[in-house]
């Protein structure tokens, strides 16, 4: 994986090829235009992070903030990070159908959907589970995880 030290979204994106800032741009619009309350844009993990501060969620397993979502540049790819999905199966096969209704080819890992430009991802089915996902909701997810799984499960 690759991890920027950027300060800031700016700076991060200024780090990118003309085309990966492209594609990140537009996702990164995406999110921003369907993120519930309380969630905060901020620069964790190497990346841009979508996250609920620790001065309102401060029980995590490691001391950081909460990340519901991420947005990144690889190598070869671009990544956006949805932990409501990995929580979720119903979302994630939902997201898995409407690949298939698309005719889009899904490159997914638990949480990760990797793509070139923007145009690879379902875009509306993606805002519709972001904006579905309030943030105590999201909370009592994480929550209900922790406890089913116990302390060595890492969510």
């Amino acid at each position: 994986m690759v991890r920027s030290s950027a300060a800031s979204v700016d700076e991060y994106l200024a780090e990118l090829s003309p085309e990966q800032q492209s594609a990140i741009s537009e996702v990164r619009s995406l999110v921003l235009a369907n993120l519930g309350t309380g969630y905060v844009e901020t620069m964790n993990w190497g990346m841009i992070s979508y996250e609920i501060p620790l001065s309102v969620f401060p029980e995590t397993y490691n001391g950081r903030p909460l990340q519901f979502a991420g947005l990144a540049a690889q190598k070869r790819h671009c990544a956006l990070y949805l932990m409501c999905i990995y929580q979720d199966p119903d979302l994630y096969n939902a997201l898995l159908a409407e690949y298939s209704r698309t005719h889009k080819k899904p490159d997914l890992g638990k949480s990760c959907l990797r793509f070139q430009s923007a145009d690879d991802l379902p875009l509306e089915t993606i805002g519709r589970m972001i904006s579905a996902t309030p943030m105590q909701s999201f909370i009592d997810s994480y929550q209900a995880a922790r406890k089913s799984t116990g302390p060595s499960h890492r969510i």
